[in-house]
């Protein structure tokens, strides 16, 4: 074991391959970037709406990416993402105008992209309960 307390190569953590769930620890894995409309970068905007993915080898990766392609990417979904890491930022709320300049998004943006994370929102409880799904309180 190394000083990052995974075994294999020395200051690297073993990786798992996104398509099987192998440990990859010989240095084989090959990293790919993919759309998906769940993604909100923590701070770089250029990175919203992107994965990476971990595969072992080429053919795994090809596997994935066009594991990905076949999924929709909502727009819907990436506004309310940009709206939630904007908000937060700002625990003390935003108007509007303030909203727009700190996610990049239009005001129809903004309200579609609150109108789906309310919508989904209804759509998780209608499937899961308003307890997540677990037993009741």
């Amino acid at each position: 074991m190394d000083d990052t307390g995974f075994e294999g190569q020395a200051g690297w953590a073993a990786e798992l391959c996104d398509l099987c769930g192998a440990v990859i620890e010989d240095g084989g894995e090959v990293y790919f970037l993919v759309s998906d409309s769940s993604v909100v970068h923590r701070t770089d905007r250029k990175l919203d709406g992107k994965r990476m993915v971990v595969a072992r080898g080429r053919e795994h990766g090809r596997q994935l990416v066009e594991q990905c392609r076949a999924r929709p990417f909502v727009e819907l979904e990436l506004w309310a993402g940009k709206i939630g890491r904007a908000l937060d930022r700002r625990p003390e709320g935003l108007r509007k105008a303030e909203l727009a300049e700190a996610t990049g998004l239009t005001p129809v943006e903004i309200e579609l992209g609150a109108r789906w994370k309310a919508m989904s929102a209804v759509v998780w409880r209608a499937q899961f309960g308003t307890n997540g799904g677990g037993p009741p309180p």
